[in-house]
């Protein structure tokens, strides 16, 4: 675990008694009639105190959540396995079950758990007949090819629910190939107007654990964002009766004013580097884009229009800015070269579309299409220039794509409150994370972690 996540970790028990549940809690919607079937087979514990965190839990909702993986249910599991040795491969073969996950977990003392997995093929455990040597404390002594990934670390229990992330995004990268994002956090809004501050900006894990409040204010505040490092957070105030746009450090509290322009200073957005923050201000007249060097404040004018420019979001190379802007009669995305200036629209399907960001490969654009009045994420080729509308929920806004590319969280309205919402990249799985109190929105989702 990185130094980074532990001391955030540490700083969010500090300030606060975390719940017993999530603030956000996910429930999900739609999932994948195709996922693969897997297998996370309850680990075994010995100990005399309370196991704090049930691992495998954590780790099959995880998969589940990913939308490629069908984790079946304990109560259809033939045997309950803690080692490969002691896996019968035909009988999870004829279930359908890819892989298993194995584990164990030993109380050594001292608020300190050992904790063993190990992720099995089960294909290859049938064709060799599980054959392995096992050493005399249980530990295996010669892997063999069925055997995908093993570890045996030692955590407190405090950090146990951590390290059920942390396994799966190993399980996750080593049956996709795709890095795992399940140690990742989101920030995001929450407006509670019985407060005496109703405004408040929150972090927590993805799926709504480790909640952290960072900031509290009477007046709005809006559209956060992550630096690549994850340290810090940006985000616009109007805690002075004005727009402005604060840096925030997450393990210090530190705040640093970085525009205080007269009129919009909004939609901060980090370059992939860390140096430079694109926002918009009106300072010079209509709201444009403009890019800050945030050591120098050196403030560069990107766009040049009589019509609203607004919603910047960086190219994954750095070298261009995704907007929205009216400049056509109505709200439309453009791609503006940094080094030339050069502006193209992007968008033509639909009423209008807004709100863009490019995915990390650089392939695909997910925004805001509204198509007979209706707002709906949708996702955009950007070689072909297809659009795939994503999401069936409405008044659908301010989509953040998870670093590896896999998920979109969302704020969209449910029962008649704001609240998140996910969506795979190929929009066939779908999860809402409604709040115990309060409306939430402007979800940002962080980069990795570690």
């Amino acid at each position: 675990m990185s130094k980074l996540l532990r001391t955030l970790i540490a700083a969010t028990l500090v300030l606060l008694a975390i719940p017993a549940k999530a603030a956000l809690e996910i429930v999900i919607t739609e999932g994948i009639d195709s996922a693969r079937p897997i297998a996370i087979v309850p680990f075994s514990y010995q100990g005399q105190p309370q196991l704090p965190q049930d691992i495998a839990s954590v780790v099959s909702s995880d998969l589940r959540r990913s939308g490629k993986f069908n984790p079946i249910a304990v109560q259809a599991m033939p045997e309950r396995p803690s080692q490969a040795g002691q896996v019968n491969f035909d009988k999870w073969a004829t279930l359908g079950v890819e892989a298993i996950v194995t584990g164990n977990v030993t109380y050594i003392g001292d608020d300190r758990y050992q904790v063993s997995f190990e992720l099995l093929d089960v294909l290859q455990g049938q064709m060799s007949k599980g054959d392995v040597a096992i050493s005399a404390d249980g530990a295996v002594i010669s892997s063999q090819s069925f055997i995908l990934d093993g570890r045996r670390t030692v955590v407190t229990g405090k950090q146990m629910r951590q390290y059920g992330h942390r396994i799966s995004d190993i399980v996750y990268e080593r049956l996709t190939g795709e890095r795992g994002a399940f140690l990742t956090r989101i920030a995001y809004v929450v407006v509670q107007n019985d407060q005496s501050h109703p405004y408040q900006l929150m972090v927590a894990d993805y799926d709504g654990y480790n909640e952290l409040n960072l900031l509290r204010s009477k007046k709005p505040l809006m559209s956060p964002a992550w630096s690549p490092d994850g340290r810090k957070l940006a985000y616009v105030s109007f805690e002075k009766h004005k727009a402005q746009i604060y840096i925030q450090d997450l393990y210090t509290s530190e705040r640093t004013l970085l525009t205080d322009f007269e009129g919009i200073n909004g939609a901060p957005r980090w370059s992939p580097d860390g140096k430079k923050m694109a926002v918009v201000l009106s300072k010079d007249g209509n709201p444009d884009v403009y890019v800050i060097d945030i050591e120098t404040r050196a403030v560069k004018r990107v766009t040049r229009s009589r019509s609203i420019d607004t919603e910047p979001n960086w190219t994954p190379d750095g070298g261009s800015l995704v907007f929205t802007s009216e400049r056509g009669g109505n709200a439309q995305l453009y791609r503006v070269e940094l080094a030339s200036g050069k502006i193209k629209r992007l968008t033509f399907e639909g009423d209008m579309n807004l709100g863009g960001s490019v995915s990390p490969d650089g392939k695909q654009m997910i925004l805001v299409n509204r198509t007979r009045g209706n707002y709906h994420i949708a996702r955009q080729d950007l070689q072909t220039g297809t659009l795939q509308v994503l999401t069936g929920t409405r008044l659908d806004e301010s989509p953040s794509i998870a670093p590896n590319g896999g998920m979109i969280i969302y704020s969209t309205v449910h029962g008649n409150k704001q609240a998140l919402a996910l969506v795979s990249m190929d929009g066939r799985f779908k999860a809402r994370l409604p709040a115990v109190n309060g409306q939430v929105k402007a979800p940002a989702w962080s980069p990795f972690l570690q």
